[in-house]
């Protein structure tokens, strides 16, 4: 990856977390209120980001012959079977329980919110789990 293309992933990271924050998603609890109906402002939040990437991925393939950074445009690899919805399921029951996704969680540390290291720690250890027990089959 040459040092445009880091600087450009830098940059929209940058700006993710600073949206993540703005928009108070670094607090489990904004969350949690969310997920239990009590406050639906995130909602704005969560269209806002649903309707951009589906105008990136309608838009961008045929406005550009290919992508800024690199050769051509990739294809999705997953699939919608059993393993993608237990996955879904389990993501979406641990989110609700501690109102923590790995992107808020990681912009959260950058606002000082340090106990989200926790929550990290469980998902990176969920993923060593699945990749270590439950590989990707061929």
């Amino acid at each position: 990856m040459s040092p445009v293309s880091l600087l450009c992933v830098l940059l929209c990271g940058a700006l993710f977390g600073l949206g993540l924050s703005v928009a108070t998603m670094v607090r489990p609890e904004v969350v949690l209120n969310f997920l239990l109906f009590r406050d639906l402002g995130l909602l704005l939040v969560l269209g806002s980001a649903a309707f951009v990437t589906l105008l990136a991925y309608q838009l961008g393939p045929r406005w550009l012959r290919k992508p800024v950074f690199e050769p051509r445009f990739g294809t999705h690899a997953a699939s919608l079977n059993a393993r993608t919805l237990a996955g879904a399921a389990i993501f979406g029951l641990g989110w609700g329980l501690c109102g923590v996704c790995p992107g808020p969680a990681i912009a959260g540390l950058g606002v000082g919110n340090w106990p989200l290291l926790l929550a990290l720690a469980g998902i990176a250890a969920g993923a060593y789990a699945q990749g270590r027990w439950f590989p990707e089959r061929p």
